[in-house]
């Protein structure tokens, strides 16, 4: 039977635009079941050369400066947004009033209103949408949904997830978009926090009510003079103000009853990408950590006495979500195949008319909790999601 072909454009091609060009690559290669041909189409960036050697590397077949465009290119299917934070929406919208198939970066907006508008978007035109929360799609963390919703960690009690990393922890380093509410939104509360929420939400369930923290150390940094696509660039003379947070810090209460520490950092001298999560039970224990992405650590409380203790899953043969797609078993798998797992899921949910998971509904619960942190922060008080 032959396939339907989905093209796809992707506006963007600096860090996330490489790791989504890679999936779209790979995604057919790795899951040959999948019901539809993907073809990479047109690539997007406002530097001609600089996208048109970016298209070249991950092999799209025609490149655009202007995003208008290629929403506007009848033979596309989806539109991807992998641009800065302050341009998702008004791309987003436009693609879901196309008629388009709405695939974007997390958070989904730089503000609750814009996520909000951008959830109304793609409801009123009734096109599929999906947000790259890809850390779900990771062998263990799915592996570990499937845990809790076995039974095997009992009533839920503790969620303590942090996310780490020390990239700009020197004051030299110089003041990228990231970096600059303007454009980025917030800072390591919208970049990583929103991963940890997103991930807490999926294995836990919703969060109700929050109390945080959001704090700047370091006030002023060069000017960006040239930005490179693994998050930094060189530092030129002049120096300008950040405008987002360096780290962000809350507690929160979840519709269950259970309740979760949040931390994200950009200053924890050593930690290069720290994305852990631990989840206590009435019967057990999960640990995740994604620079140990393959494992997942289990505690069951129903071992027998004397044999009790955290144990090592590997999560890498095919009783796991996703690994069977890749190599033999205890060869493992990188950051790169989460993006490849999510496209996996959201195409075969497509062709078959399924909502796909996560979606811009994901986006926007997301961005509530963000949001209600923010004005935690400001208020200095717990406030309601």
């Amino acid at each position: 039977m032959t396939k339907k072909t989905i093209n796809i454009g992707l506006i963007g091609y600096q860090f996330m635009g490489k790791a989504h060009s890679n999936a779209y690559r790979q995604v057919g290669r790795f899951f040959p079941e999948l019901p539809v041909d993907v073809k990479l189409h047109t690539l997007c960036g406002r530097n001609l050369a600089a996208v048109t050697k970016a298209a070249d590397t991950f092999g799209w077949e025609n490149v655009e400066t202007d995003w208008r465009r290629v929403i506007a290119n009848p033979e596309i299917d989806v539109i991807d947004v992998a641009t800065p934070g302050n341009t998702h929406a008004e791309i987003a919208i436009a693609a879901a009033k196309a008629g388009k198939a709405v695939f974007c970066e997390k958070p989904i907006g730089n503000t609750l209103q814009e996520a909000e508008d951008m959830l109304a978007a793609v409801r009123e035109a009734d096109v599929p949408h999906a947000v790259f929360h890809n850390y779900r799609k990771a062998p263990a963390v799915s592996y570990a949904k499937k845990l809790i919703e076995d039974g095997l960690l009992g009533q839920i009690f503790h969620v303590r997830a942090v996310y780490l990393q020390d990239w700009i922890i020197d004051p030299n380093f110089p003041l990228v978009w990231r970096l600059q509410k303007e454009v980025a939104g917030s800072g390591s509360h919208g970049d990583l926090a929103a991963h940890l929420i997103d991930t807490a939400r999926y294995l836990v369930g919703e969060i109700s009510e929050v109390s945080g923290l959001l704090h700047t150390f370091i006030k002023k940094r060069p000017v960006v003079a040239e930005i490179d696509d693994k998050l930094g660039g060189k530092a030129g003379t002049e120096m300008g103000e950040v405008t987002v947070d360096d780290a962000s810090v809350f507690i929160a209460k979840f519709e269950s009853g259970a309740i979760g520490t949040f931390e994200a950092t950009r200053f924890a001298m050593g930690r290069k990408n720290r994305n852990c999560i631990e989840i206590n039970g009435s019967k057990g224990s999960i640990v995740w950590d994604m620079e140990k992405m393959n494992e997942l650590e289990f505690y069951s409380d129903q071992d027998p006495d004397g044999q009790k203790g955290f144990r090592l899953i590997q999560a890498t043969s095919g009783e796991h979500p996703y690994a069977g797609h890749y190599w033999p078993v205890a060869h493992i798998i990188g950051y790169e195949h989460t993006f490849i797992n999510l496209l996996a899921d959201a195409f075969t949910n497509l062709a078959e008319g399924k909502p796909i998971s996560p979606d811009f509904v994901d986006g926007y619960q997301n961005q509530k909790v963000l949001d209600a942190v923010e004005r935690s922060s400001n208020s200095r008080s717990w406030v309601s999601v």
